[in-house]
């Protein structure tokens, strides 16, 4: 049973959304965020990343940034840039990108579920992270980053989303990059009743991307109810901001890695198991991406090779069989000695959305190797998920992103 609720949402005036939304907060370095601020002075970054409004060589984990940005964003509500909604409210945030539609709804999950693994996840998360956003959340006293959660497809929920976007929409708008962002709200209660019950009957949300956020949002709840004598769990600090989707509209882009210290290999010894479980073919100058589960692409001076996993390296084991596991454990380990990809300076991690010329230049300034993955599956990350374990990190890259600022949570 998942538990979710509406909330008096506090959104952008409908004149400002568009200037406001802002791609979410560890998306950009610090110089990149606060370049973004100056060109854009509304943007959303300069709460998420308040060190944007400080002196340049201000710590981003500095005590004033955490206070200014409880001060921006008080100030924008005071000034009217934000309103809030009178009543609870569940809203619809649909994003299209190249003309695919992910239609999702805006409320507020459960921090119990969250603790009693109603709330699946499939990342581990780090404390350094998750200390920022914990700071920021508790200073802000709100919730300004949605969570991704994703459930399994229910068909009347699909229905009832459909109709309330047949009315206008609060916000409607495109970004630079070409994405569509679409906002309607439900404040009527029977339609919001209704949708609570389907809920009720879904088992378990699954953490699509906001590991960190939700860990953080979930931890300053424990805090707050430590020093809460009047605690009853009905607080809103015991809810985090999400945007639930459909798992079947979802779409997860590769995510891969470049090799970029070989330490002497040559192709020929590369890796020094090639051959044990792997068939090898050079595909030329142009670059190969992966079109079924067990290919990878390699990019290696100039060259692109099409490298394909044995059917006896997959065994049955959720986790095990995952492209980016069969790489790691035959080729980066095995081959390279990479043990803890998280850590490792010789590995980098580059986004399929930047394509082939990303890889082709990263492996290019080292002249390291890069591997071009087939996308983790939706499934895959559901059965993770559903097993109780964990994916390997950077396994998973969601497009399009949420946008911060849309949707505020206070408490």
């Amino acid at each position: 049973m998942s538990i979710i609720r509406p909330f008096k949402g506090i959104r952008p005036r409908k004149d400002l959304a568009s200037s406001i939304a802002a791609l979410p907060y560890d998306v950009y370095s610090s110089s990149e965020a606060r370049s973004i601020v100056q060109a854009q002075p509304m943007s959303f970054l300069k709460i998420d990343r308040a060190e944007t409004l400080l002196p340049e060589g201000t710590s981003p984990y500095a005590p004033e940034v955490y206070e200014t940005a409880r001060r921006t964003l008080d100030g924008m509500i005071a000034d009217g840039s934000f309103i809030q909604d009178e009543s609870d409210c569940f809203y619809i945030y649909a994003l299209t990108m190249d003309g695919r539609t992910q239609t999702g709804l805006v409320a507020c999950a459960s921090v119990d579920d969250y603790l009693d693994n109603v709330i699946l996840k499939h990342e581990n998360t780090l404390a350094a992270k998750e200390e920022d956003r914990i700071r920021h959340v508790d200073a802000c006293s709100a919730q300004t980053g949605p969570i991704f959660l994703a459930y399994r497809p229910c068909r009347r929920l699909h229905d009832i989303l459909e109709h309330v976007m047949q009315e206008a929409s609060l916000y409607d708008f495109t970004c630079d990059d070409g994405i569509r962002h679409q906002v309607w709200k439900i404040a009527e209660p029977g339609c919001i009743a209704e949708i609570s019950r389907i809920f009720r009957d879904i088992p378990h949300l699954y953490i699509a991307d906001g590991h960190h956020r939700a860990a953080s949002a979930v931890k300053v709840a424990l805090k707050r109810r430590a020093r809460d004598a009047r605690y009853s769990g009905s607080e809103e600090y015991n809810y985090f901001l999400s945007v639930l989707f459909s798992s079947d509209e979802l779409k997860i882009y590769d995510y891969n890695r470049v090799i970029t210290d070989r330490s002497g290999c040559t192709f020929d010894g590369f890796p020094v198991n090639i051959k044990d479980g792997f068939q090898t073919e050079q595909m030329g100058a142009q670059p190969y991406r992966p079109v079924r589960k067990g290919e990878f692409g390699v990019y290696f001076r100039k060259n692109w090779y099409r490298m394909t996993a044995a059917p006896s390296l997959f065994t049955g084991d959720p986790v095990k069989d995952l492209d980016v596991s069969v790489l790691q454990d035959h080729i980066l380990d095995a081959g390279f000695g990479i043990k803890e990809p998280k850590s490792d300076p010789r590995i980098r991690f580059i986004g399929g959305i930047r394509g082939p010329k990303a890889l082709e230049e990263a492996a290019d300034e080292t002249d390291g190797v890069a591997f071009a993955m087939y996308p983790t599956s939706m499934e895959e990350l559901l059965a993770v998920a559903d097993a109780g374990l964990l994916m390997p990190p950077k396994s998973t890259w969601f497009e399009p992103k949420l946008r911060s600022g849309l949707f505020i949570h206070r408490f």
